[in-house]
């Protein structure tokens, strides 16, 4: 989100930005609409300031017994009492307007971001690590884990359809032991507090970190049968008139289309009785819960409207949590293994700090998602995210790309971000520095530190013998209590 003023000052800096990338100019219709709206504040502040005036002179003309001017002011304060709520109505509806436009807006790339259309034009920073070397051909995860007997898919789709697996035995032991190690080092090593969070939030939760509105697709809605199903037959049949509304009404509420949503129960106000109208109202404002996609969500909502002391940033919080994605625009890619499921497990970092902290933290926070890395002695490479490629919120990103000998490529295992005040305005997240009584917004990052199902990859390729063993990095060892090697046991998964 966007300051409004910085908005109405440096119009071309916004486009530009959105330019950068590749996304149409905002500023003609923001500003458009925000003209509207501050004519309907300007009008209402005029009649506010006229009642005000009246009212005096209503006072004055009693004070002075006449009568006759007192009633002709009393009528003139009733004329502008009527006039108010359309302006109050208007000015909620330009607001609306106005906010839904915005949500829709992107970051914009911070200056030292480079240019570019897609992934092709990201920039590698650096390497770390050796690229193992085999003397046989290299197989793919899920040929491991299948191999071994330790990875289902079949099972899971029974269970849940495609893009599911269940692990067994010490390969669910490993993803476990991936997900102690990162955790113990992030909270022992590099001072993080571990967070046990809800995975189930709320829209204001969604917003806040910019999944909402724009990504709704992409993400799981829950809640009971009963919130869900909207009784469509009840209204059908009681008012038919409606028909189109009740249909669409219906949809908005299975999809967790809120907008579409509550523009259809506001425009059937006094077209149904005032009695069926709260009761719509109560029945479709029950409360909607998202499947979290990221544990980004919760953390950083952690500081949600709130004013924090600058002493206590910059706050640095950590949790490794069950991830939820839709993958809706995935279809046919990486549709074997593990690679992009709709349920992983991920250990997340957040940052909240000032902004002059926030880039120093960027650096901090990537050394230390590539610190899990060198423990568990993986080749990767850090890439900067060109302007085209980069997250809806992030001002700048860091991709670490590990190596898959399996693949003979490299694979996207963490994404360090930094959203400078973009997700706080979205919050309402600020802090007090010292010695000032103005308050200013805080800056929110985020990163992987890392996704555990890719690190499990990871080690199944890049520690993968030529008899189908898989050896266990040292790092992981005291996790795996002591074993050194998963290998297939007969008649035994584990």
């Amino acid at each position: 989100m966007f300051d409004p003023k910085w908005i109405r000052d440096h119009p071309d800096l916004l486009d530009k930005g959105l330019a950068r990338r590749g996304a149409a100019a905002a500023s003609a219709n923001l500003l458009a609409i925000d003209e509207k709206r501050r004519a309907v504040i300007a009008k209402l502040q005029a009649l506010q300031e006229k009642r005000n005036a009246v009212s005096k002179e209503i006072g004055e003309a009693k004070k002075n017994k006449d009568e006759a001017r007192a009633s002709a002011l009393m009528a003139e304060v009733a004329a502008i009492k009527n006039d108010v709520p359309g302006l109050e109505e208007q000015q909620r509806e330009f607001d609306k307007e106005f906010e839904n436009a915005l949500a829709q807006i992107p970051n914009i790339p911070f200056d030292d971001v480079p240019d570019g259309k897609d992934e092709k034009d990201n920039i590698e920073r650096h390497r770390a690590g050796e690229q193992p070397k085999f003397d046989f051909k290299p197989k793919l995860h899920f040929e491991i884990g299948e191999a071994l007997g330790l990875m289902d898919f079949e099972a899971a789709a029974k269970l849940s359809g495609a893009r599911f697996v269940v692990l067994k035995g010490a390969l669910a032991r490993l993803e476990r032991a991936i997900s102690q190690l990162f955790l113990d080092t992030h909270t022992g090593e590099h001072g993080y507090t571990e967070i046990n969070p809800p995975i189930l939030v709320r829209d204001d939760a969604m917003f806040g970190t910019a999944q909402l509105p724009k990504f709704k697709g992409d993400q799981f809605i829950a809640g009971t049968l009963a919130e869900r199903i909207f009784r469509l037959q009840y209204y059908t049949e009681k008012f038919p008139q409606h028909m189109p509304d009740w249909v669409h009404l219906n949809h908005a509420m299975l999809s967790g289309d809120k907008d579409t949503r509550d523009r259809i129960v506001h425009n059937l106000k006094g077209r149904i009785t005032d009695k069926e109208h709260q009761l719509l109202l109560d029945e479709v404002a029950q409360v909607k819960f998202w499947l979290i996609p990221t544990a980004e969500v919760p953390l950083t909502n952690l500081v949600r409207e709130s004013i924090l002391e600058e002493s206590a940033l910059p706050m640095r919080l950590t949790a490794c949590t069950p991830c939820f994605r839709a993958e809706a625009g995935a279809a046919g890619k990486d549709t074997r293994g593990m690679i992009r499921q709709h349920q992983f497990i991920k250990v997340e970092l957040v940052s909240v700090t000032t902004p002059e902290q926030s880039n120093a933290e960027h650096e901090r926070m990537l050394a230390s998602a590539e610190a899990v890395l060198k423990k568990l002695g993986l080749h990767y490479r850090v890439v900067t995210l060109c302007t085209g490629d980069m997250g809806f919120a992030a001002g700048k990103t860091y991709d670490i790309e590990v190596w898959l000998p399996g693949e003979n490529t490299f694979r996207e295992i963490s994404s360090c971000s930094n959203c400078g005040e973009f997700q706080a305005r979205r919050m309402q997240a600020r802090y007090r520095p010292k010695d000032s009584k103005q308050v200013r917004h805080v800056h929110t990052l985020n990163g992987s530190g890392v996704a555990v199902g890719r690190a499990l990859i990871a080690v199944l390729e890049n520690y993968q013998q030529a008899d189908g063993s898989v050896l266990v990095p040292e790092a992981l060892q005291p996790y795996m209590g002591g074993m050194k090697r998963i290998e297939k046991r007969i008649g035994k998964a584990g």
